[in-house]
């Protein structure tokens, strides 16, 4: 599934720092999975039955473990041509903090549907899932290339594939494939960018009102500053058509008074 993000990028993105490390990390263990037998899937894996019973660690090393080689293949391409996409806008930090949390959410949710199962769920998946969500509200008019040839926007992609995978979850039993982990994933990924989106606007507000508070502070510095100016130009002007000697010992302490606050009110500025 390439897109065209730019005429920079060309068909595919450049791979970044975390989704870098990510393929690395998860090739690492498949050929790890490939020399030794793999028993130990029920324990790192998400078994519904062992989780509830305090594996809790499962929701976040399932995501580690594939299935073979077809589906771990699928998963670090979609991971590359879209995760490198966030990570260039979001950063390395918010980016992970994205994926595991869609991920974990995932796992939740498949173990939540199916409580009592001990078949174990392994992959990235549903932290994939809720990367492709993700893509689709930040850039919704992105051209998606389905099999490299067919074109559909971005947005479109997305409410495609959640409509089938909730289609094919409530009416597919014992196909191997975790819909539902797809599905949390997707809704993971929804309410996290929601809330991120609500968070920014929050940001946004906020810094408006700082800068309103700070706009206030110098429409009254110099205000201020004209008003002590306009007494410090009368006492010239007295000084001036009468003489310094004019001035009484108020107005000259007065004066320096004045000046010292109108040194203030620039340095404050």
């Amino acid at each position: 599934m390439p897109y065209r993000r730019s005429s920079i990028w060309g068909f595919f993105p450049p791979l970044t720092p975390a989704v870098k490390y990510l393929i690395l990390i998860c090739s690492g263990i498949f050929v790890f999975q490939l020399l030794f037998r793999p028993e130990w899937f029920v324990l790192l894996g998400l078994t519904p039955a062992l989780f509830w019973r305090g594996f809790i660690w499962q929701p976040v090393t399932y995501m580690f473990l594939h299935g073979g080689i077809l589906h771990i293949s699928f998963n670090m391409f979609v991971l590359w041509m879209f995760g490198s996409a966030l990570e260039s806008t979001w950063g390395a930090g918010r980016f992970l903090k994205f994926y595991f949390i869609c991920g974990i959410g995932a796992g939740i949710v498949n173990a939540a549907v199916t409580p009592a199962s001990p078949i174990p769920t392994i992959g990235s998946s549903g932290a994939i899932y809720g990367l492709l969500m993700a893509f689709g509200i930040l850039f919704p008019e992105q051209l998606i290339y389905i099999w490299g040839i067919i074109p559909i926007k971005s947005k479109y992609f997305v409410v495609g594939i959640g409509i089938i995978e909730f289609l094919t979850a409530v009416s597919t039993t014992n196909s191997g494939i975790a819909h539902f982990a797809h599905l949390g994933g997707m809704i993971f990924g929804l309410v996290y960018m929601k809330w991120g989106g609500w968070r920014r606007s929050f940001s946004a507000r906020r810094d408006e009102m700082r800068y309103d508070h700070d706009l206030r502070v110098v429409r009254d510095r110099r205000r201020k500053k004209e008003e002590l100016q306009d007494e410090i130009d009368r006492l010239l002007e007295k000084a001036a058509r009468d003489g310094t000697e004019s001035l009484t010992d108020e107005e000259r302490d007065r004066f320096r008074r004045l000046s010292a606050e109108i040194t203030e009110l620039e340095d404050g500025r």
